[in-house]
């Protein structure tokens, strides 16, 4: 591909030829890189994610990984001086659908990639940003996130996690929960106290270390969802040792880096939304399909139940296609991407609904399987709630929209000392 500097479209055939002329013959057929594992908690986005754990290490997933890497086309949004393109969100949400068009997967360096990675390129010394960030590029660092606790709910300045100062290290003690991709991970960005008597938001730091679980005081306790999956877990730390050098933005300065990165979280560069998108309009046109199997699509009610969804799933794509156009524009995504995230949770928690009406009585009666088995849309159904929950909850959403959008009065603080 010629210099990215030029117009979407033309950047689009672009990118077309040069799929053409490099993707190995063979990738697509190995499983449906389509089928990706965007829900949480999903049994049935486990047993895509071990597929693809197959998959990968396949030679011809490898070689299309060099290919990629050689053409700059993982991590794109980074910086071209860190070895992106600079990407932004309309050239990203072109990315995933051409590859999604062609069947074929994008090389994905998941939270280092749109979590890690951004925000030491923001908060990072010199010396953090040539240690870390080739490493992610590389896929030789691969993380999994230490941010939420028991008892904190959505105020994660209220962490009890601690670290210690000890010589050129930190000595990390305390708990974090619903921590993802652990299983995969081989690093973790925790945020962790350093200095107890600062107020609430201050003397908070963000440290990355090895995640080495059994070892260097690290233990994992995975945790059984209703599902019947375990992709969360609780992760302990006992004196868990973390390199003074990868604090990121300096010691008592994390809030600001956690705040970054939740903020690359949200976003997301616009893979996650068009990923979201492709998975809801896949997932409807089954349920379609469900209702014409079980002779419901005569029915006025799930006809109308239909149309809704149908009418939700179109009004998000040309949402997103809106907030693509303004940041061409030179517009950043910002609060409003919170009306996002809720209105595609809100309308995934009924359509799980809808598929078990369609589904019949049936749907009550769970199938013959070891452990807790669901079929795909008792699956879809009971993972549904939880996105209401993670990556901010519909009520924190809703204060974001109501203060920051709206400008409403502010919810009410509790004064400190008295939760």
């Amino acid at each position: 591909m010629r210099s990215l500097d030029v117009p979407l479209e033309e950047l689009r055939a672009q990118l077309r030829d040069w799929i053409v002329e490099n993707a190995p013959a063979g990738l697509t057929e190995l499983i449906d890189w389509r089928l990706r594992a965007d829900l949480p908690g999903s049994v049935s986005s486990l047993q895509s994610e071990s597929e693809l754990a197959s998959a990968h290490g396949h030679p011809l997933f490898q070689e299309w990984e060099r290919r990629c890497a050689q053409a700059r086309l993982i991590c794109p949004a980074w910086p071209i001086e860190y070895g992106g393109r600079g990407w932004d969100a309309p050239q990203m949400t072109m990315l995933d659908e051409e590859f999604y068009r062609a069947g074929l997967p994008r090389v994905d360096r998941v939270q280092g990639e749109s979590m890690v990675g951004p925000s030491i390129i923001l908060h990072g010394t010199d010396e953090q940003k040539a240690y870390y960030l080739p490493r992610i590029l590389s896929g030789e660092h691969r993380y999994c996130q230490g941010f939420s606790e028991p008892g904190s709910g959505s105020d994660l300045a209220s962490v009890r996690t601690r670290a210690v100062v000890d010589g050129d290290r930190l000595l990390i003690t305390g708990q974090k929960v619903w921590t993802s991709r652990f299983t995969t991970a081989n690093m973790i960005f925790v945020l962790c106290r350093t200095d107890p008597a600062a107020k609430k938001h201050r003397g908070l730091s963000y440290a990355i270390t090895e995640f080495t679980p059994g070892r260097n005081g690290i233990e994992v306790r995975p945790i059984r969802q209703i599902t019947g999956a375990e992709e969360f877990a609780e992760v302990f730390f006992d004196g868990t040792v973390a390199p003074l050098s990868g604090v990121i933005g300096g010691l008592g300065r994390g809030w600001q880096v956690v705040q970054s990165t939740l903020g690359f979280e949200r976003g997301g560069a616009g893979r996650a939304t068009t990923m979201v998108l492709q998975a809801r309009e896949r997932e409807l046109d089954q349920l379609v399909e469900l209702a014409r199997e079980r002779g419901r699509h005569r029915d006025p009610a799930v006809r109308r139940e239909l149309a809704w969804a149908k009418t939700q799933v179109t009004i998000m794509r040309s949402s997103w296609q809106r907030t693509v156009a303004e940041v061409a524009a030179g517009d950043q995504p910002g609060p409003q991407m919170s009306t996002w995230k809720l209105a595609w949770s809100e309308y995934h928690l009924r359509l799980g609904a809808l598929a078990l009406e369609i589904a019949g009585p049936a749907a009550m009666v769970r199938p013959a399987g070891p452990g807790y088995a669901v079929d795909s849309w008792q699956d879809t159904f009971l993972v549904a709630h939880s996105g209401t929950i993670y990556a901010g909850t519909s009520e924190v959403q809703r204060n974001i929209i109501g203060e920051n959008l709206l400008g409403l009065p502010r919810e009410p603080r509790v004064p400190d000392g008295q939760q």
